[in-house]
């Protein structure tokens, strides 16, 4: 089964990547304009994470989301915890029910098709790795970032061979597929928002593939649970 996945994995990139060729980081205004509308309440988002973190009973890690992933969730033993909101489409009721405005901002943001809270605790890194696939472009929102020692942006994002520091209130539409780790070199948890969304002026046939893969994973989620 797993050699089956990585070869459907090898197969799936293949098609993608002799298609389209862009940058690893992404013009918002251009792809993904809805993104503006997540920046400007960026205050309040982190008003509702630090509540989740504060109030949830247990987030859980990502490797315990996704065993698959454990070889850069859990390398380290420092925790990498995700709060999930939306999967490909399927609503995560009960989490969504604690973030309101995020909420609200999804609905409004139908090419969003996942969204998630993500926990980065201090000192965590995690290794590099690529996305599965160029039909979703990565949005990232820095809601809690501490300074390092140097009073820069503690948390880097390696990305393609460049380093990228966003500060609170600063996000970056990039592709994943590109190789990319990341370091919290706070003494701080780092919270940002993530969402996975539609890449938009792909060719019809790899929108049509697109929209079978993430309903597919959509439906997994929900049989498991998550949706």
């Amino acid at each position: 089964m797993d050699s089956l996945y990585e070869w459907s994995s090898r197969t799936i990139r293949r098609i993608y990547d002799a298609r389209l060729d862009t940058p690893p980081v992404l013009d918002i205004d251009a792809c993904f304009p809805g993104g503006r509308r997540f920046e400007s309440a960026w205050t309040r988002l982190r008003g509702e994470a630090l509540a989740v973190l504060r109030d949830a009973p247990s987030i859980p890690r990502f490797h315990e989301i996704m065993p698959s992933q454990e070889e850069i969730s859990a390398q380290d033993g420092k925790d990498w915890r995700m709060f999930l909101l939306k999967v490909y489409g399927q609503e995560l009721r009960a989490n969504l029910a604690l973030c309101p405005l995020l909420q609200e901002l999804l609905r409004a943001t139908p090419e969003a098709l996942s969204a998630t809270l993500s926990f980065l605790a201090p000192h965590k890194h995690i290794p590099r790795h690529q996305g599965p696939f160029r039909g979703i472009l990565r949005y990232q929102l820095n809601l809690d970032v501490r300074p390092d020692e140097d009073g820069r942006p503690g948390t880097v994002l390696w990305l393609a061979g460049k380093e990228y520091r966003l500060a609170n209130g600063a996000s970056m539409l990039w592709d994943d597929t590109y190789p990319h780790e990341v370091w919290n070199h706070s003494d701080h948890m780092r919270i940002a928002l993530l969402l996975d969304v539609r890449r938009p002026a792909m060719p019809l046939d790899l929108r049509l593939l697109s929209n079978t893969i993430t309903a597919g994973v959509g439906v997994v989620a929900r049989w498991r649970g998550l949706g």
